[in-house]
Formats: structure tokens, sequence, C-alpha cells
């Protein structure tokens, strides 16, 4: 390297403005693939005559069906919010605080609904608890009833479903609150005369606000972005239902206009939950003595503890033991029966063996790898980026990075169709849809914040002074961050990583809306083999899924210590 280009790199390196070219390739990946796809959403939503055509469709009292979706939304997402928050939080609380028979199977069971994807949970509940369940149906056989006894199904049976399946989001964090609270403020409190229910609503709750929020946030999010159990349920007026249903029927315009409002919906509500976050101070200025377990001494007590651990214990495992039952039952053979007639190990074998039933698992495999890659290039750069960079414009950087996480999967489908169905620089002059290339898009726009995340938190923990004195000793920044950097943050990166790509492997909300019939995924194999009664089939690639995702899972939560589901 001459003397002359020496001095001008280090005249650049040196001016202030050299940062913003560093970063300015992240800012440029969040505009063509996060800011760009709705703004194009946004555009579409207003083509006719009358720009306002659409939304004057969708506010129309004439015809409320759209309006109707958008309150069951909400009203499913509030509750949904609700439910999640009593059984996490007392769970967590039973299982942090209080020695009982059967709490360490209990804590190791709870986490089992992480495992389901959520079309395999919405499968497993409508064969255990639906009109035709097994359940239902046993009962209505033993007792010789008329018709079942019970059924999920409606509202209700989506909330249902959505409790069982997200208040992990709310165990997770607020498990991880109660085991850094301190026990001596309650004591504190209780001294100076305070009783059990205020001590609760002035002392823990405002404690573990920050972990409910963003609990909270995800819960809602998810429930509003819920299409397969809406579907499973037979509630037709939901967002993420109308969407789809515009979508297929070819009104596009109409789909954007749905996804718009839904995506307002959706951001408005994570503004609203920060807003009441950052309103009080929730830091713990106590001394972080840990929580001791109180042993559970009344023998009534103990009594009760069994039995309920055997009761959680059964329902935490029998959505999975159901899905492994029929994965071994013969397509078609199960009609009216409590349980399938006729079992087979062909399922199994035919998932390795037969091209086509090996098809969509390879097509998963090869597409969420692609994905994890660019996650992985960019969430490591984004989160050294925001923790060791002095920049204008971080919040900016961490608000587009989570705005796809807030926003449903059939937004981001819709996003994609209305940007990449023509031509344009930032698909290089290709028309992406119908491609393989537009579901690993898709995958990597959900999963952007997973591995931003986890880098994130490894970063923040690693102290600045260690890169300081190997950049002291003369290693280049390349060197430092190849050699010291990424091998002291490797655990947070591998567990984002892992979580980005078994959400990938999970996905179909999205996928649903822009597969084609050569890149068809897992997911959407599981769908179409259950519509064709082949649930047998639909099954076995579910329990194929779930041993995936227990294994990454148990993986990312012994490299991360713990904390790999708090990514999520």
């Amino acid at each position: 390297m001459n003397k002359p280009f020496e001095s001008k790199w280090s005249r650049l390196t040196q001016s202030p403005y050299f940062i913003y070219l560093l970063i300015s390739p992240l800012f440029l990946i969040l505009f063509a693939y996060v800011v760009y796809p709705f703004y194009q959403t946004f555009l579409q939503s207003f083509n006719g005559e009358d720009t306002l055509l659409n939304y004057k469709k969708f506010f129309s009292l004439a015809s409320p069906a759209n309006l109707e979706a958008l309150w069951n939304s909400v009203y499913i997402s509030v509750f949904s919010v609700i439910t999640c928050a009593i059984v996490g939080v007392t769970m967590a609380f039973l299982l942090e605080r209080y020695e009982f028979p059967g709490r360490r199977l209990l804590s190791v069971l709870v986490l089992v609904p992480m495992a389901l994807p959520p079309l395999v949970g919405v499968l497993s509940f409508t064969f255990l608890y639906g009109e035709s369940g097994i359940i239902p149906r046993g009962i209505q056989a033993l007792f010789h009833l008329d018709k079942v006894p019970f059924a999920l199904k409606g509202i209700w049976g989506v909330i249902v479903v959505h409790t069982f399946t997200m208040y992990t989001y709310f165990y997770l964090t607020a498990s991880a609150a109660i085991k850094g609270f301190d026990p001596s403020l309650e004591e504190a409190a209780t001294s100076l005369g305070a009783g059990r229910i205020r001590v609760w609503l002035k002392i823990i709750l405002p404690m573990l606000t920050p972990s409910m929020v963003a609990a909270s946030l995800l819960v809602f999010m998810v429930s509003m972005a819920s299409y397969t159990a809406p579907l499973m349920f037979g509630v037709d007026r939901t967002m993420t239902m109308q969407i789809y249903l515009a979508r297929t029927n070819g009104n596009l315009e109409m789909a954007a206009t749905q996804s718009t409002i839904l995506s307002i919906v959706s951001i408005t509500f994570l503004i609203l939950m920060r807003w009441y976050q950052n309103r009080r101070n929730y830091q713990n200025l106590s001394k972080g003595i840990s929580v001791h377990r109180s042993e559970v001494s009344s023998k009534p007590l103990k009594v009760l503890a069994v039995i309920g651990s055997f009761i959680g214990t059964l329902v935490l495992i029998l959505p999975i033991l159901v899905l492994v039952l029929i994965s071994f039952s013969v397509d078609g053979s199960w009609t009216v029966q409590v349980l399938p007639p006729k079992y087979t190990f062909d399922h199994y074998i035919a998932l390795f063996t037969d091209e086509r039933t090996w098809r969509p698992i390879w097509n998963s495999i090869q597409m969420s790898f692609v994905a994890t890659i660019g996650n992985i290039l960019f969430g490591v750069a984004a989160a050294y980026a925001m923790v060791r960079l002095q920049f204008k414009g971080k919040t900016l950087l961490d608000i587009l990075i989570m705005v796809p996480w807030a926003l449903p999967g059939t937004v981001v489908a819709v996003n994609i169709i209305a940007a990449f169905s023509t031509e344009n620089i930032f698909a290089f002059n290709q028309v992406l849809i119908g491609t393989f290339w537009i579901l690993p898009l898709a995958y990597f726009i959900r999963h952007l914040p997973l591995v931003f995340r986890s880098t994130s938190a490894s970063l923040t923990q690693l102290d600045q002074s260690i890169e300081e004195a190997a950049r002291s000793l003369g290693a280049t920044w390349w060197y430092t961050f190849r050699k010291v950097v990424l091998p002291l943050t490797f655990t947070g990166v591998l567990a984002g990583t892992l979580l980005a790509f078994v959400q990938s492997i999970g996905e179909f909300v999205a996928s649903i809306l822009i597969y084609s019939t050569s890149t068809i995924p897992l997911s959407v194999a599981i769908f179409q083999k259950l519509y064709a009664f082949d649930f047998g089939t639909a099954c076995a690639y579910g329990v194929l899924q779930i041993v995936l995702i227990l294994i990454v899972l148990v993986i990312s939560e012994k490299l991360s210590k713990g904390s790999a589901g708090t990514a999520l």
C-alpha cells in the first residue's frame, strides 16, 4: 500500500462521517426489505379511481365484515395477553418460590409448548378437544351421550389454544425477574403493616412490569398474526383470515388496505406498551439477595400439590402424545372412532425414502438455512453497531429491526408481494414472486430481531476494555473482531441462530401466501395433508418438527445458560 493511499485512508477513517459509511449497508437492507415493501403495500391500498375507496369499504357499516374482523382480532389478542399473563406468571411464582412434590418435573414440562410450532400446536388441540376430538368423543362414548359434551370452537377455542401455546413468553420473562427479586422488599413492606394483596400490588407487580410488558408485546403481536387457530376453529372474521381471503380472491388492493390497518394497530400497541413501561423506574436498588424456595409443609397442601402436578403434567404432554399416536395411524382409516383403528410405521419410513414426502422437508431446510445465514450476517453487524458504535439514528435502527417482529406474517407476505411481483433494483431487476428466493427472503425479514437481540445481549456483557487491549497490542479491528469478539460472544450468536432456524422451519402464516408448487415448505405440506385427511402423514411431519425444535432448544438453553428463550 503506497503512502498517498495510506494517508487518504487514514483521513477517511478519522472523519466523523466514516461511521455512517460503515453502517449505511444496514440501513440500506432495512430500507430495501422492510420500509420499501411496507411503502409499496401502503401505495397499493390507494389504487383505483377513488383513492380512498378501499378504506371506505373497510369502514363501511353496510358491509361490516372487515370491522368485525378488526374487532375480533383485537379482542382475541387482548384476552390472550390477559389469560397468558395469568397462567405464565402464576406458574413462574409457583415453580420459583415454592418447593413441592412434582415441582422438578413440572419445571421441565412447563416449556413443552415452546416445542410446538403454531400449526402443529393447533393441530394437536383439534385432535384432542375439537368437535371430533379424542376427549369429547371418549366422554360421549363412555357415558353414552347423544352428542359430545363440549368441544373447542369459535373465539374461545382460539383463546384457549393461544393461552396454552403462548403462556411460555410470560413464564420465561417472569421467572427471570423473580430469580433476581430481593425478598427483603416484601419483608420490609410486611413489617410496616402491608397486607398480602397490597404487597402484590405495590411491590411485586411493579417489579415485574418490564418483563410483563415485553411478554405482552410478544403475545399481542403473535395473537394478531394468528391464522391457523381461527381457521381450524371456524373464526372467519379475523384480520389475518380476511387478508388471506382477499389475497386468494385476487383483491390485492383490499388485502393491502387490511394489511396497512393491521400494521397500524400492531405498531400502535407496541408504542403504547413501551410508553407505559417508560413511565416509571423499575430498577431494583436493593442488595439483590436471591430468592429461596419455601417448602410446602402442610399435608393437605402437599396432597393438592401432587394432584395438581399430575394434572398439569398430563395437560402439558397430552398434545405431543396425541400427535405421536396419530402419526402411526393409517391415512384415511380414522373417521368416527374415538382412537385410530389401524397403525403403521410407513409414514416415518416415507419421510426419508419417498421423494414426494421428503421434498417439503428438504425445501424447508434449504430455505431456512439461506435465511438464517442472512440473519447471522445482518444480526451480528447490527448488534455490534448498536452496542459498540456511537452515531445518530440508533433509535431508528433499533425500531426498524424490531418492526418485522411486530408485523403479522400475513402482512409481511403481502408487503413482499407488493414489492417484488415486478422487477426492481432491490430484487436485482428480477421478479422474485414464484422463485426459490421469495420464501428465504420472507423468513429473513420475519426473524431479523432474533440473532440481533441475542448477540446484543452477549456484547453488552463483554467488557470493551478487552477489545481495547487487543488493539493497543497492534491487532487490527478485523483481527480483534475475529479472534476476540466473536469467540467471546459465540454462545449468544449461536443461540439466536438456532432459534431463527427453527422459527423458519415452522413458519406457516407467511409461507401459505407466497409459496409455489416447487418450493412447498414443511408447514404448508402439513396443512395440505391435513385437508386431504392424511392425518398420519401430517402428524409424522409434525413430530419431526417437534424433535428438531426440541434438540435446538436444548442446545440453545445450554449454550446461553438458560437465557435463549428470552430471545423470542
